[in-house]
């Protein structure tokens, strides 16, 4: 069965760090661009990071620049998401998404999970 389980959320203080994971099963992580999206309340789903396929490329959105780090670990299947200097506007639901390249547009990947919750109080 193809699934994609995140986790690692949680409430934390203003300027505190995370580290969400994104766990694979009946599929292969490495073969697959691996977005992370995140969706605040009342709003669209966006991107915030993207690790490609072949070339292990990174994106980030503007505004995770320099405080979020995606990376890839391909003997355990994961992939995660180091999230520095959290900020309140940081808080949403974050998902990982599996798909074969790096769009914007989360209708656009293969596979994605239930999400995890960020909370970032001030």
């Amino acid at each position: 069965q193809v699934q994609l389980v995140e986790s690692g959320g949680g409430l934390v203080q203003v300027g505190g760090s995370l580290r969400l994971s994104c766990a694979a099963s009946g599929f292969t992580l490495e073969n697959y661009a691996i977005g992370w999206f995140r969706q605040a309340p009342g709003k669209e789903r966006e991107r915030v990071s993207c690790t490609s396929r072949f070339h292990d490329t990174t994106s980030y959105a503007d505004f995770v620049r320099g405080r979020f780090t995606i990376s890839r670990d391909n003997a355990n299947n994961a992939v995660y998401l180091q999230m520095n200097s959290l900020k309140p506007e940081d808080t949403g639901i974050y998902y990982c998404e599996a798909g074969s390249g790096c769009s914007s547009w989360s209708e656009t990947y293969d596979y994605w999970g239930q999400g995890t919750q960020v909370t970032v109080s001030s």
